[in-house]
C-alpha cells in the first residue's frame, strides 16, 4: 500500500494536476493498517472520513493552476446562485442535497454526475457528500476524492473533477463571450488557461516528427503491442486525455487490438485484449467500452489504427451551438439533429455503450474518409492508415484546430 499511495501521489504531480509549490497532494491508503503518503495534520480529519464511510483510499489535494482559480470561480458562482436557489433534484432523479458544480460533459454525464460543495474541511460534511458522490470541493483548498478498492480510484476521480471543471467553465466563458456578457476576471482566468493548456501540448510535434512511434504497417501481434503502448503513453503525456478514459487499437488481420475497459492509455502493458472481429473468442468480454465502434469502423473504412482522446477544446467546442431555440436542448448528447462541424470534423451525439443512442451508430459512418471525428461531450476519434503516426497527429492537429476556433470566438464575443 505505501507504494501505491507514493505511485499515484507522484502521478498527480506529473499529469500536471498538482504542484509541489503549493503542497504535495495528501493521499492515505487502508490495508492492514493506514498509510499515508506523508505527515500532515489533515490527515486527522480524513482518518474520520474513512472511519465514517465503507472505503480503502482517501485523497486530498489543491488542484495546480489553472485549476485552482477555475475551482474556486465556479464555487463562488455556485455558491452565489444557491444562496437563493437551494437544493433540488440534478435533472436525473438524483437529489443534489445542496451546492454543487453540474458539468455537462460525458465524463461528468456517466461517472461523476455532479461535484458537491462542503463549505468547511470538516469530517462531517466530507462523509456526507461522499455517501453521495465520488468527490468534493472545499473552496480555497482543494478537493476530496476517495477509493473502495484502490488508490488509483482516488486519482482517477481527481483527475476528472480537473477535466470537468476545466471544460464547464471555458464552455461558460464561450458562451458569455457569444452575447457579451463575459466579465474580465472571468476572461483573465480563461486566457491563462489556454496559454497552461498550449504550452503542455506544444512538445507534440517534436514526438510525432521523432522515431518514437513505430512505424506500420505491423506483422505481428508483440509489434503492435509495443506500438500500443507508445502511442497510449505519449497521447497521455501531451494531455490529450484524462485519467483512464481514452482508448486505442489496431486491427491485424481480422483480429482487433483494444485496450482494455478501465485500463489507463499510459499503463497499456498487460491490459490489452486481442479480439476476433469474427465473435470466436470471449476475449471482447474485457475489451473497451467502445469495442464495436472500433469494429465497424474497420468494417467499412481501410484504417488499421484508431485512436480515442478526450482532448479539453474538442470537448468544450462540442459543447457549444447557438441554436438556443432547439428543441433538442439537453438532449444534445443523444439526438442532435443538426449537421455541425469544426472545420472539416463533424460533431455526432452519441452515448458510450451498445445502446439505442451509442455512438457505435452514428461515429463508424461519419468517419468514412475523414480524419476523426468529435462525439458530443465526449472527445475525438482519430484514424491512421497503417500506425498510430497519424491517428496521433490528427488528434493533436484537430485539438489545435479547436484552440483556434474558441480564441476566435471568444473574440468576436
Amino acid at each position: 500500500m505505501e507504494r501505491l499511495v507514493k505511485r499515484y501521489a507522484d502521478k498527480l504531480i506529473t499529469h500536471g494536476l498538482c504542484d509541489e509549490r503549493n503542497g504535495m497532494p495528501l493521499l492515505g491508503g487502508l490495508d492492514a493498517e493506514l498509510v499515508w503518503n506523508r505527515e500532515d495534520p489533515a490527515s486527522e480529519i480524513l482518518e474520520e472520513v474513512i472511519a465514517g464511510l465503507n472505503i480503502n483510499s482517501i485523497l486530498f489535494a489543491r488542484p495546480s493552476e489553472p485549476y485552482f482559480s477555475i475551482l474556486n470561480y465556479l464555487v463562488r458562482q455556485e455558491l452565489d446562485v444557491d444562496t437563493d436557489a437551494g437544493g433540488g433534484d440534478d435533472g436525473d432523479g438524483n437529489s443534489d442535497g445542496g451546492a454543487a458544480i453540474r458539468p455537462q460533459d460525458t465524463e461528468t454525464r456517466t461517472f461523476l454526475h455532479d461535484i458537491p460543495i462542503s463549505p468547511e474541511f470538516d469530517a462531517d460534511s466530507i462523509v456526507d457528500a461522499l455517501k453521495r458522490r465520488k468527490s468534493v470541493i472545499i473552496p480555497d483548498q482543494g478537493i476530496v476524492a476517495f477509493g473502495t478498492v484502490s488508490p488509483e480510484q482516488a486519482f482517477v476521480t481527481y483527475s476528472s473533477v480537473c477535466f470537468a471543471i476545466f471544460v464547464k467553465f471555458l464552455t461558460d466563458h464561450l458562451y458569455a463571450a457569444a452575447v457579451g456578457v463575459a466579465g474580465k476576471r472571468e476572461r483573465k482566468i480563461a486566457l491563462r488557461a489556454i496559454a497552461d493548456y498550449k504550452d503542455s501540448i506544444r512538445g507534440a510535434d517534436d514526438s510525432m516528427s521523432s522515431d518514437k512511434l513505430r512505424k506500420g504497417p505491423f506483422t505481428d501481434g508483440a509489434e503492435v503491442l509495443q506500438a500500443m503502448t507508445t502511442a497510449g503513453r505519449l497521447t497521455v503525456e501531451h494531455r490529450m486525455v484524462d485519467s483512464f478514459f481514452g482508448n486505442i487499437s489496431y486491427r491485424l488481420g481480422d483480429v482487433i487490438y483494444i485496450s482494455q475497459t478501465g485500463s489507463s492509455l499510459d499503463e497499456l502493458s498487460g491490459n490489452t485484449c486481442a479480439c476476433p472481429m469474427d465473435g470466436s473468442s470471449c476475449a471482447g468480454i474485457t475489451a473497451s467500452s467502445e469495442y464495436t465502434a472500433h469494429r465497424d469502423i474497420y468494417q467499412i473504412t481501410d484504417n488499421r489504427a484508431i485512436l480515442h482522446g478526450h482532448p479539453k477544446f474538442c470537448v468544450i467546442m462540442s459543447l457549444f451551438c447557438e441554436n438556443f431555440d432547439c428543441g433538442f436542448r439537453g438532449q444534445c448528447h443523444i439526438k442532435c439533429p443538426e449537421k455541425r462541424f469544426i472545420g472539416d470534423i463533424p460533431i455526432v451525439p452519441g452515448e458510450v455503450g451498445t445502446g439505442p443512442f451509442g455512438l457505435c451508430h452514428t461515429l463508424p459512418p461519419a468517419i468514412v474518409g475523414r480524419r476523426g471525428v468529435i462525439v458530443y461531450g465526449h472527445g475525438l476519434f482519430t484514424v491512421g492508415r497503417c500506425d498510430f503516426t497519424d491517428a496521433l497527429s490528427n488528434l493533436v492537429e484537430i485539438e489545435k484546430m479547436c484552440i483556434d476556433r474558441y480564441l476566435d470566438r471568444i473574440e468576436i464575443g
